[in-house]
């Protein structure tokens, strides 16, 4: 249960090092003794019977059977992540080399969204949460808000969001006019400077006053999110209690979770337990507060307090086996589990022309398919499932539904001209660069005075091997055209054209001017990459032979693999070829798509 937030509340300021300790009210301050607060409180929290709990479960909406699982869980609750994009970087939530963003015909538009949501609402679902990414960076959040409060009248009873705060105080206001009723609100530290180092961002005051304003709304419901890392903000937890000391917020801890990429690490995570403990240390008189039905939150109230605490404890005590939660990513999956890396496409099928019913069938199909409970901290898949950001971007193609590797099913596919580019490279010594560009006449030994050195005779077996760029364009077409017999789950295509071109290159100045070439080629990388890929000293060469392969098709999937099978043959044979002069020193690298036409996901050219 939650109370409503008093008006003209002032978030202020302590002198600690801490940017904030409290939230206060000013003006008349209500005197309740502690006896009277604890019994009211707990009556509000009063905890229904067996029978009183059925009965309630009884008197609900009635739930489509697409949405009752084989372990007759009902999911009423929809999370829509509106967006993978976020304007801050959080270390358990991003990646720390990043993510790669999906083109814009990928994500769902507000048209889909809300006819997916019409179709959840009408079968049952009474609570919608909308997420991200961060959601206050999609275009239309406040119209997507207005169209969803319309739901109403088909059962829908709340619209929450779930934000970062960064962009939010300006538009809360409308958000809360056009429907808006929940906010979750996520800030895992206190202190500014450690802000910057969990969020790789700045924005701390930002925050703040996206709460303040939050907590002055009228909103039904205002939480804060707080995400507990062992020696990073573990020693905050009492510094965010204080700010229910006065205020009608929940905080809500949560236990650090693995996703892909975040490096989560059993040891930092903090247990509820240990939380909870330390809290009752210093709040001896702190009692349980029952438990909602299908609540995350094991809810606790601190005597004396306005608002409460709770721990979300998805890794020490789950709540499986009360979960009533779907999740709709941004580009149209539906996920029926947060740890599960299985998806199904409904975005696909609606733009295929999918009707409701068939819709619902699908949905049913991934419901039904939901498991008891989620993996065990140490077997949550980490590597198949979406980093927590990636909530809402694209997933692996070649798994099934059951997480197993299948090949893509391309039959209701028209064939289309396809096209790619690919490019990579070789760094070579210049011994082995002068092997290749310049004509070397073959020593002979005359006489004892005339011996052949090792290093001629290892120039003169690589020469024997034939030219060497010649060799390594043949080999990179032959490898091109087999690349299905290479590549397990590729596609054989019948390709119309490959064209392989290797060229010799230098690179002499650190300041990025490129010196001598065998030929230019409008594809060369300049020397910041060639530096980034190798390192090198001031003013010293860097040798290397790129190679560019182009190939098309007419096919019902791209090419894109092709391309770059023949890029790496084509280096490795380059490679094998000098491996006599130089094959401790050469390294391949800077290997990439740079460009791609036709099919579904549109054209891309490398910038």
């Amino acid at each position: 249960m939650f109370w409503r937030p008093r008006p003209n509340i002032k978030l202020r300021g302590k002198t600690s090092r801490r940017t904030i300790t409290a939230l206060s009210a000013p003006g008349q301050t209500e005197v309740v003794s502690l006896g009277q607060d604890v019994r009211a409180r707990a009556k509000a929290y009063s905890d229904p019977g067996p029978q009183e709990r059925l009965a309630a479960i009884d008197t609900q909406r009635p739930v489509s059977p697409s949405l009752v699982d084989s372990f007759n869980r009902r999911h009423d609750y929809l999370r829509i992540s509106l967006t993978e994009r976020c304007n801050l970087r959080c270390f358990y939530c991003m990646p720390g080399d990043g993510i790669e963003l999906s083109p814009r015909e990928h994500i769902l538009t507000d048209d889909e969204v809300i006819r997916l949501a019409t179709l959840f609402v009408k079968s049952g679902v009474t609570k919608i949460r909308l997420t991200g990414g961060e959601p206050t960076v999609r275009k239309g959040l406040v119209d997507v808000v207005a169209r969803l409060n319309e739901l109403r009248g088909h059962g829908l009873k709340s619209i929450g969001m779930t934000s970062n705060g960064i962009a939010l105080e300006r538009r809360l206001p409308t958000l809360v006019e056009n429907g808006l009723t929940h906010l979750n609100l996520s800030l895992d530290t206190l202190d500014p400077f450690k802000f910057e180092i969990m969020t790789r961002r700045m924005g701390h005051d930002a925050v703040l006053r996206s709460l303040r304003a939050a907590l002055a709304s009228g909103l039904r419901s205002v939480k804060l999110n707080v995400v507990v890392v062992k020696g990073l903000n573990d020693a905050e937890v009492l510094d965010f209690l204080e700010l229910t000391k006065d205020q009608n917020l929940s905080v809500r801890f949560i236990e650090f979770m693995p996703f892909t990429g975040n490096k989560w690490d059993k040891a930092k995570m903090v247990p509820s337990s240990e939380l909870l403990s330390h809290i009752q240390r210093q709040h001896p008189s702190t009692i349980k507060a029952p438990d909602e039905l299908n609540d995350t939150a094991r809810s606790y109230i601190t005597p004396g307090y306005k608002g409460s605490f709770g721990f979300i404890s998805s890794m020490s005590d789950h709540f499986c086996g009360s979960c009533n939660r779907l999740r709709l990513t941004a580009d149209g999956q539906i996920k029926v589990c947060l740890f599960d890396a299985k998806e199904i496409s409904l975005r696909d099928q609606m733009r295929e022309g999918a009707t409701d019913d068939e819709l619902l069938r699908t949905i049913g199909h991934a419901v039904r398919g939901k498991q008891e409970k989620h993996a065990g901290m140490e077997d949550i898949d980490v590597v198949t499932n979406r980093p927590m950001i990636l909530i809402g971007a694209p997933q692996l193609t070649h798994l099934d539904a059951s997480g197993r590797a299948s090949m893509v099913d391309v039959s209701d596919k028209e064939p289309t001209a396809r096209s790619a580019i690919a490019t990579g490279r070789i760094y070579i010594p210049e011994v082995a660069y002068d092997l290749v560009t310049k004509t070397y006449p073959t020593p002979h030994a005359n006489d004892a005075n005339d011996a052949i050195s090792a290093l001629d005779r290892a120039k003169a077996k690589a020469r024997s091997k034939g030219d060497v760029l010649t060799v390594a364009q043949l080999a990179a077409i032959m490898g091109c055209k087999r690349t299905s017999d290479l590549i397990p789950l590729c596609h054989p295509l019948p390709l119309s054209h490959v064209a392989v071109v290797l060229q010799p290159e230098v690179h002499r100045s650190p300041s990025g001017s490129s010196g001598r070439e065998a030929e230019s080629s409008g594809n060369v990388i300049g020397d910041r990459d060639v530096r980034a890929c190798r390192p090198r000293e001031a003013e010293r060469p860097i040798y290397s032979i790129v190679c560019r392969a182009e190939v098309s098709c007419q096919g019902k999937t791209g090419v894109e693999m092709e391309a770059l099978t023949a890029v790496s043959v084509g280096l490795l044979t380059v490679w094998d070829m000098l491996k006599a002069v130089a094959g401790k020193e050469m390294v391949i690298g800077d290997i990439v798509v740079s460009e791609k036409i036709g099919g579904k996901s549109g054209d891309f050219r490398r910038a």
